[in-house]
């Protein structure tokens, strides 16, 4: 490796990170309050978030307790899943799914949309950001 080369993350450790990530967002605590938990810094946190270190099994372990998820959330989804069951499985969430719900934005605006109890307005809700997305679409061209 040249010095000017850099390491780049594993897809499965990014994958995992971001589940992480998405799940303690889920529950409103912050990178700190975690680390404080695992007894280690807010910034180590954020390298298992970012896939640059891997995450241990017990410290996975740890992590899952502590975010009231088995261990087995943090893999939902993962790239390079078993390829010869594939074809008769249930397809899962799209990578953008978790990629959406791993962001501030896409995790807000979930919550924000499961407090709508109305079945009619939570339609008309897509129906508006759908309206929208073809509003910006032809305004781009």
């Amino acid at each position: 490796m040249t010095p000017t080369t850099k390491k780049v993350p594993n897809p499965i450790d990014r994958h995992v990170g971001s589940r992480v990530r998405m799940r303690r967002m889920m529950i409103s605590m912050s990178q700190e309050k975690l680390g404080e938990r695992l007894g280690i810094t807010f910034q180590q946190v954020q390298k298992y978030e970012k896939g640059t270190n891997r995450i241990g099994a017990s410290r996975m372990h740890q992590i899952a307790s502590i975010l009231g998820v088995p261990v087995a959330f943090f893999y939902e989804g993962a790239p390079g899943g078993d390829a010869t069951a594939a074809g008769f499985a249930e397809s899962g969430n799209p990578a953008y799914v978790s990629d959406f719900l791993a962001t501030s934005e896409g995790l807000a605006l979930s919550k924000a949309f499961m407090k709508v109890s109305d079945p009619k307005v939570r339609r008309r809700i897509v129906d508006l950001v759908e309206a929208m997305v073809v509003a910006s679409d032809t305004s781009e061209k």
